[in-house]
């Protein structure tokens, strides 16, 4: 089944200067040459990129590399350490980096649903705890992880406030955000506006090293609270004015880097054939346009996201990497993924899990060790990882650190 998609770029700090990066804290100013000269982590992968969470220059190196080597980077909804450490363990069986991403309604049910969450607050700690948690076992999977936050609308800034808030502290301690990047869909809104927005978080982003992920257009269908079910179907289809539009006025902010989710038949979750037209000859031809006006001999100057990657095509997948691909989102499949390890094992064990006590071997045996919680968990998390070392290998990401 076809799904959504949306791409992507990565503006450079300044307006139409190639070549810019990110800013450090005066403590580390000075030290590019060694850098240049240290031993590299990862054999394929630049020197800038290490074991754990990627953030700033290095995320910039990691999506350039990508897009020039020709893979995707999955990027996966979680909603608990079961399914982040699904992301990782996987991430460590194909070789390749991951993206972790967490969703306002998925950051409250990492706090707890019983948690308040009056001005987002329980949103807001749940994403923190979680992205904290990254940062702890990241490495122990020597792999590169982007720690993400997926669609906020405007009446949703609150909670990216609150995140924002995090990375800052985060910063003054360690010269990095606790967060890589961070997407804000204010898609509803007119374009002048939604880019306004944008430009004014770019500023707040910028300071920090925080990319900015933007959407033009709509993703249609529904996800964690964002339902776009019955969106005109012409609003699913972005323009390569709008997107160029947008790649101006975000680059003049200083020290920016920038990602654009635009629309080409976007539609969250799976559906039957022929219920999505998806046309990813949009991202082909928005390459074109914006080469053509940034005339730098870059035929491929953006950095495309594929939006609700979930059961889309291998040919429609690899036809939006030729095109720049850098990263699609997944949910809906390793959703599906989890559940069905966790049902897979209650049917292998059904007869063992009907009462504490008492099982086929005997009406006496316990049966402790089946119906402890890791266990069907632990299910869903083999099931999961299974499910995006297949997305891996339709992305081209297997293999791709050394």
């Amino acid at each position: 089944m076809k799904l959504s998609t949306a791409f992507l770029l990565v503006a450079p700090a300044v307006a139409f200067t190639p070549g810019a990066t990110f800013s450090r804290p005066a403590s580390t100013l000075g030290m590019s040459t060694e850098a240049q000269t240290e031993t590299k982590a990862f054999a394929k992968l630049p020197a800038s990129i290490k074991p754990g969470v990627v953030t700033g220059k290095a995320l910039i190196d990691l999506l350039d590399h990508a897009k020039k080597e020709g893979f995707a980077i999955p990027g996966v909804n979680v909603v608990g350490t079961n399914s982040i450490n699904a992301c990782m363990e996987a991430a460590k069986k194909y070789g390749g980096p991951i993206m972790v991403t967490f969703s306002k309604g998925g950051g409250q049910f990492i706090a707890g649903k019983a948690a308040d969450n009056a001005n987002d607050k329980a949103s807001i700690a749940g994403t923190i705890a979680a992205a904290k948690h990254v940062r702890e076992v990241a490495a122990l999977y020597n792999v590169p992880v982007v720690l993400h936050t997926d669609h906020c609308q405007k009446a949703w800034l609150p909670w990216i406030d609150g995140l924002l808030a995090a990375s800052e502290e985060h910063y003054k301690l360690h010269g990095e955000p606790l967060f890589s990047s961070h997407m804000l869909d204010l898609s509803e809104e007119p374009l002048e506006e939604n880019i306004a927005i944008c430009k004014e978080y770019m500023e707040k982003f910028a300071k920090l090293d925080i990319l900015l992920e933007f959407e033009l257009g709509v993703t249609g269908g529904e996800e964690d609270g964002v339902d776009n079910s019955d969106v005109d179907s012409s609003r699913l289809y972005t323009q390569p004015e709008e997107v160029y539009y947008a790649y101006e006025q975000l680059s003049k902010v200083p020290n920016a880097a920038f990602t654009c989710a635009a629309s080409f038949g976007n539609v969250h979750g799976v559906y039957a054939p022929g219920n999505v037209e998806l046309k990813p000859v949009i991202l082909h031809n928005t390459q074109k346009y914006i080469a053509e006006k940034l005339g730098n001999g870059d035929d491929k100057p953006m950095k495309f996201v594929f939006h609700g990657g979930s059961g889309s095509s291998v040919e429609d997948i690899q036809y939006a990497i030729e095109a720049g691909v850098i990263k699609m989102n997944i949910d809906t499949d390793t959703q599906w993924a989890f559940w069905d390890g966790v049902r897979e094992y209650e049917s292998k064990y059904h007869d063992y899990l009907q009462g504490q006590i008492g099982n086929p071997e005997g009406p006496d045996k316990p049966n402790k060790k089946y119906y402890d919680p890791r266990m069907m968990l632990r299910s869903g998390e083999e099931k999961m990882a299974a499910r995006l070392c297949q997305a891996a290998e339709d992305l081209k990401c297997v293999n791709v650190l050394n």
